[in-house]
């Protein structure tokens, strides 16, 4: 019985890769006979693994979505990373309930409580010498993205109430794109029926979402990616800032690393960042904890600030 049970399971994880596999391919890769490959198949489809099969010339298995979730079979490093996954994504979110975070909190119990015995201390250790540090973002229904998400795949048009970062409430029907997750918060791409136009909502400020059953025709992303197109939204109102600092690229991006920066190493100890900022003063604090000489090349009006404010200082003294 133990054979079986590794054979179906090591079936199983094959065809969990979601690509499709001829008998040949399985016969080799398991090491069986067809006859019992098709047995295999079938106590899969027991279980509940819904394995789709196309006979013939060509013809292949393939692991399909089915209406229910099956349990899955992880390897003890996908089983590992799934815990260490779900925690820190717990720690990112709300414990609201219906929240991405509360789910995944929930989600974390439910695989810790079935791993099988070998990973059971494993995970015990992990549990005790994990800590994670809590940065909360905006809370996030789990309902809300899966709703989302099925209308992105089938293309349907949806309607929401919208509101915006001002406090002005309107009402939306929108054709959606994309889930966009950026710096702790989650964007929709989508295109604005009424204002015809492209237009990125974020998701926690959406609320009566409701998916229609008409469908639009795509249009192509107004970027390369959606992800682009919210960076360059967001850097609408922001200058392009260009210094060197007499530090290695290494240090730099570390003091840097909440800022949307890009950085070239000059030589062992100086490196030149452009980054793009709203207002000045967010180079004080990277620039502070870095100790090192620096020089803004542009704009002149952030290089006039950070003058400024070191005349002050010095005036302070």
């Amino acid at each position: 019985m133990a054979d079986v049970t590794q054979r179906v399971l090591a079936l199983l994880a094959t065809l969990q890769t979601g690509r499709a596999f001829s008998t040949d391919e399985l016969v080799a890769r398991l090491d069986v006979s067809p006859r019992t490959l098709r047995r295999d198949i079938d106590r899969l489809r027991g279980y509940g693994y819904p394995v789709q099969t196309r006979p013939g010339p060509g013809g292949h298995y393939r692991l399909t979505a089915g209406t229910a979730m099956p349990p899955l079979a992880l390897d003890d490093d996908e089983a590992i990373a799934t815990l260490l996954g779900l925690a820190t994504f717990a720690a990112t979110g709300s414990a609201a309930e219906g929240s991405l975070g509360e789910a995944a909190t929930r989600a974390y119990g439910k695989v810790d409580q079935y791993l099988p015995k070998r990973l059971r201390h494993r995970a015990a250790q992990l549990r005790a010498s994990l800590e994670t540090s809590t940065t909360v973002g905006p809370s996030v229904s789990a309902d809300v993205m899966a709703t989302l998400a099925d209308a992105i795949q089938h293309r349907h048009v949806i309607t929401f109430d919208y509101v915006s970062k001002h406090g002005s409430a309107t009402s939306r029907r929108v054709d959606p794109y994309r889930h966009v997750h950026h710096l702790m918060r989650w964007y929709l791409l989508a295109w604005d029926v009424q204002r015809d136009d492209w237009r990125v909502f974020r998701i926690d400020r959406i609320s009566r979402l409701q998916a229609s059953t008409s469908t639009y025709t795509p249009r192509p992303l107004p970027a390369d990616t959606a992800l682009d197109y919210l960076r360059q939204g967001l850097g609408k109102e922001r200058e392009r800032v260009v210094l060197t600092v007499e530090a290695p690229l290494p240090t730099v991006a570390d003091a840097f690393k909440y800022q949307e920066a890009e950085f070239v190493a000059l030589s062992d100890q100086r490196t030149r960042m452009v980054l793009m900022l709203d207002t000045w003063q967010w180079l004080l604090l990277g620039l502070a904890f870095l100790d090192a000489d620096f020089t803004v090349h542009e704009p002149s009006g952030f290089r006039a600030a950070c003058r400024a404010f070191g005349a002050r200082l010095l005036d302070h003294e």
